[in-house]
């Protein structure tokens, strides 16, 4: 693939609180531990090697052999979990929601990072282990964020009654889902592996966790990466303490919300991604995942009957711990607490929540991990990388919104200058001389003199946009071309990474897709990529 890449502040896509936290600025500093350079990664090693519990690697490796029991391991990834073991041995991770079928394309450039930031780390640093990780949302309760994914542009979705936790759901009604998707695919080579793909993977397993695990171990699993289910009763007594800090101590309620304080009193502009609760846990149970909160000198689980005493819920944190639920402030520390790890991978929304949490690992003296913002990247043919030559557009130009896309090229290739700032600039100097004219006469007359100019540069716009509106007509065919260009590239308005489900690009690439990604993609370049293959 040839890459080309832009500035994430670029692409218009990224928030502010995201865009400076990459120029590293300053005042955001006291949110993140240490930021993800290559350099950095020595001290980080060296501070979670003292922190880390080492007697949770014993039980982190035998939960995943009991969770990769009845499936085919690569010899990568058993290894690696061999290799979690010893105390030199460190994880780079990345996390997303049971998605079906992986749902949007970034899935895979998440794991990708992931992999190939370990990469990287074994390279600089050989007397030390780097293992990739995903990590399975399996416990999250929205089925209607997952239960769909986007093919050549239209939504292939799964309905069926859900609740509780999203991993523990069977496959009831996923055969409907599969011949109905099937019909489009074809009999190619590459639409018959993505048959077998889903069929095996949705098909054949007992609930969608294990779906998931199928699907992602096929495509990853020759690279070694790990998959954790955090929905597993071992993993989760290591929890026990931060949890009680949480429900009977509300520690994160209050550090993190100190935290948000201080983020908006640097920029209004930040926008606070998630909010703590008094008590971020829920309580789960088989078809249930609800909210536990304290009321009247008792802890009760919103829209049920079950109602705890305090010493009633400390034993049944204690004797059931499966049945806690981190939600997205707490699970981060689960997981910190779980792996030996050194990074997180995450999109913008993930980093944006992440970087709320620091006063709350601190408190705990829990190490903060390295937060990296995952890949991004545009996918283009060839014939479409031709298509913006001819048109002479520029890669970031494709990143506009289309209203303005269209209205800048339209002035760059118009053989009429459609720009009126100058005559502005003219008519503002004007002004400027009736203005000194009318404060040395009579200053009464100054509105009048204000009025005249805003009426007469609401003429120069109106002027503007309707000569604007002829060349498009007189360009018709230009304007067209370059919207159904923008359109293929950002279907909805929206970025193909959103938007497209890796099944489209494999139909195209087959077994090329993954390595392609794997060589082109780089975790640290920090810009947005663009690819043509």
């Amino acid at each position: 693939m040839e890459v080309d890449c832009i500035p994430f502040r670029k692409t218009g896509y990224f928030s502010q609180l995201i865009c400076d936290y990459l120029d590293q600025k300053e005042e955001l500093k006291p949110f993140y531990n240490r930021f993800p350079l290559l350099e950095n990664f020595e001290s980080q090693i060296l501070e979670k090697q003292k922190n880390y519990n080492p007697s949770h690697r014993s039980v982190l490796v035998e939960s995943l052999k009991s969770q990769y029991k009845g499936f085919n391991v690569s010899e990568t990834t058993q290894e690696n979990i061999d290799l979690l073991l010893k105390d030199t041995t460190f994880t780079v991770v990345t996390g997303h929601q049971l998605n079906l079928f992986t749902g949007p394309l970034y899935f895979l450039y998440k794991i990708v990072s992931t992999i190939n930031l370990v990469s990287e780390l074994r390279e600089k640093h050989p007397d030390f282990n780097f293992v990739p990780v995903y990590w399975m949302a399996a416990e999250d309760h929205d089925f209607d964020e997952i239960n769909f994914f986007n093919f050549e542009g239209q939504k292939v979705q799964w309905n069926v009654d859900a609740s509780g936790a999203v991993g523990r759901l069977k496959m009831d009604g996923l055969d409907s889902v599969f011949k109905t998707w099937t019909n489009k695919l074809g009999n190619s080579i590459q639409a018959e592996r993505l048959k077998e793909l889903f069929q095996k993977s949705y098909l054949e397993s007992g609930n969608l966790a294990k779906a998931t695990r199928f699907l992602v171990n096929e495509l990853f699993g020759q690279h070694g990466l790990v998959i954790v289910d955090g929905d597993d009763s071992e993993l989760k007594r290591l929890m026990i303490p931060f949890a009680q800090k949480d429900i009977f101590e509300n520690i994160p309620f209050k550090s993190v919300s100190e935290s948000i304080g201080q983020l908006e009193k640097i920029s209004p502009n930040y926008k606070i991604q998630v909010n703590p609760r008094e008590i971020n846990y829920f309580y789960l149970e088989e078809g249930l995942r609800e909210r536990i909160v304290e009321g009247d000198g008792v802890f009760k689980v919103n829209n049920t009957e079950i109602v705890f005493t305090t010493n009633e819920l400390r034993d049944e944190l204690t004797k059931y711990p499966e049945r806690f639920s981190p939600n997205v402030i707490a699970r981060p520390l689960y997981q910190e607490v779980i792996l030996p790890n050194l990074c997180y991978i995450g999109g913008g929304g993930e980093l944006a929540y992440w970087l709320e949490l620091k006063s709350y690992f601190d408190e705990l003296d829990v190490t903060f991990p390295m937060l990296l913002l995952r890949n991004s990247a545009l996918l283009m043919t060839q014939k479409q990388a031709d298509k913006v030559r001819k048109l002479q557009l520029n890669s970031s130009d494709l990143f506009m919104k289309q209203h303005s896309f269209i209205n800048k090229k339209i002035r760059e290739v118009s053989n009429i200058d459609i720009d009126f700032g100058p005559q502005k600039k003219y008519l503002e100097e004007q002004f400027q001389s009736l203005y000194e004219l009318a404060k040395n006469t009579d200053p009464t007359f100054l509105g009048a003199v204000k009025a005249q100019e805003v009426k007469q540069k609401k003429g120069l716009d109106t002027l503007e946009k309707r000569l604007l509106k002829a060349q498009k007509r007189k360009l018709k065919d230009h304007v067209v071309r370059m919207a159904e260009l923008q359109n293929e590239l950002f279907p909805n308005q929206s970025l193909q990474e959103r938007q497209a489900n890796f099944s489209q690009l494999y139909l195209e690439m087959g077994e090329d897709l993954i390595p392609q990604l794997m060589a082109s993609l780089k975790p640290l370049d920090s810009c947005f990529s663009i690819l043509r293959y």
